[in-house]
């Protein structure tokens, strides 16, 4: 088919590569022209495992390319997705001034027959918003769909390659039909194409977040209990998602959700039931709970050391949200280190890909950057983990303690094993644990 993918962000970029990859002739649009004409040399803007790769691929095989005219792009599409950012506003809800943008652009250029689809995460009603926007320009024939995106950063390749489940929501069959053909190669293994009406299919996304997001502020709790009686939270963990009722996935304690999607999501939802005269309890408390657990570590740091930290250097491991991205958006790492810098600390930090966007977009030059890991630790007095990189799961622990001026770890994602850590004379401090 003939696709165009406007937005070149996280998601667009992401889907316009994959679509390219099964065989389809993509067109990506975005008004930046200094993010496409890097990405017309290679040059990918965000860190996404085996991405670069893959966009290299299909725009040697001419599958793939860039624009910033939409006329090159949208004129002879069948499909049009609108990929670009959602950003919350003011009052929690999502801001679509980008969406309905893209709307009106599209419609400029339409030719003939198509499918525009919302792949941006948008509320209940959006679609209806977007064809209203594309009927005010033109009388050219199409159709509105709704397809939200289930990727995960870090492993977002496999997860468009190989989703769980495609949800669609259209209220045309024509519209339904040619979604069906392009998203068929990427379900040949029985997993579900799900078509249903276009509200269900905006508040699936949703949702599915506010779920996720529930489970983890509701393990971080469990895990603030078990500090206080002397339970064991990987024990609990253990113990409840063996239940396969419950499952083991997302019972993680830590210092707390970040990234582009859950916060997002768990105030737009809130904000939706609102709109309709709901008070979405559950949520509320699900983001209150989170943004208290990014303090924990903190909290642990100074009660260890007292409440001035001047004269302490921390190093801290990890600032992305989550392990495989470079994504700083609503990170833990922000809070936590904010809140030692505060307290008067100094702070060194490692990431492996996070630390230009953490230095453009959070601290500056406030707090140090290492080059490796374990220059971060050297004459530190503790240890923060933030993130729970691969590579900080399994370190030299001898060579760790001989880097430090102190011997103490505070461990906010829970991967050291407390016992080896005690044993080879550090003070540790764990979530729940």
């Amino acid at each position: 088919m003939r696709i165009a993918v406007v937005g070149t962000g996280y998601v667009g970029l992401v889907a316009g590569t994959c679509f390219a990859e099964s065989g389809n002739n993509v067109v990506c649009i975005d008004i930046d022209q200094k993010k496409i004409e890097g990405l017309k040399k290679g040059v990918v803007p965000i860190y996404e495992p085996g991405l670069e790769e893959l966009m290299k691929r299909n725009v040697h095989d001419g599958r793939l390319s860039f624009t910033t005219d939409y006329k090159e792009g949208v004129a002879r599409a069948q499909v049009v997705f609108i990929a670009v950012g959602t950003p919350p506003g003011e009052d929690g809800g999502a801001d679509l001034k980008y969406v309905l943008s893209a709307a009106r652009s599209i419609a400029d250029h339409l030719t003939e027959y198509t499918v525009i689809v919302d792949k941006s995460t948008v509320p209940v009603g959006t679609a209806a918003k977007v064809a209203a926007a594309i009927r005010e320009r033109t009388r050219v024939e199409f159709d509105v769909v709704s397809n939200p995106e289930f990727l995960k950063e870090g492993a977002a390749i496999d997860d468009f390659l190989k989703p769980d489940r495609v949800v669609i929501g259209s209220n045309s069959p024509r519209a339904a039909q040619i979604m069906d053909e392009l998203y068929a190669p990427f379900v040949r293994t029985g997993n579900p194409i799900l078509q249903m009406d276009i509200a269900s299919a905006e508040l699936t996304k949703y949702a599915a977040n506010a779920m996720l997001a529930t489970r983890i502020s509701f393990m971080n709790e469990i895990a603030n209990i078990c500090s206080r009686v002397g339970a064991n939270i990987d024990a609990v963990r253990k113990g409840i998602g063996s239940d396969a009722r419950i499952g083991s996935r997302f019972l993680f304690a830590g210092v707390g959700y970040g990234g582009s999607c859950f916060p997002k999501d768990v105030q737009a939802i809130v904000r939706t039931a609102g709109e309709h005269g709901y008070d979405f309890k559950t949520l509320k408390a699900v983001e209150a709970v989170n943004e208290s657990q990014k303090r924990v570590l903190i909290e642990m740091v100074q009660k260890h050391f007292g409440r001035d930290l001047k004269g302490k250097l921390i190093a801290v491991w990890g600032l992305a949200f989550k392990p495989n991205t470079d994504d700083m958006r609503e990170a833990p790492s922000i809070v936590v280190i904010e809140g030692l810098l505060a307290a008067g600390a100094r702070v060194v930090a490692y990431d492996p890909e996070a630390m230009s966007e953490a230095k453009k977009r959070c601290f500056g030059d406030r707090i140090e950057y290492a080059d490796v890991p374990m220059a971060a630790l050297e004459g530190a007095d503790a240890l923060v983990l933030v993130t729970e990189w691969n590579e900080f799961r399994r370190p030299d622990f001898d060579a760790v303690k001989a880097a430090m001026k102190g011997a103490v770890v505070f461990d906010g994602r829970n991967v050291y094993p407390r016992a080896t850590l005690e044993k080879l004379g550090f003070v540790y401090y764990g979530i729940g644990c």
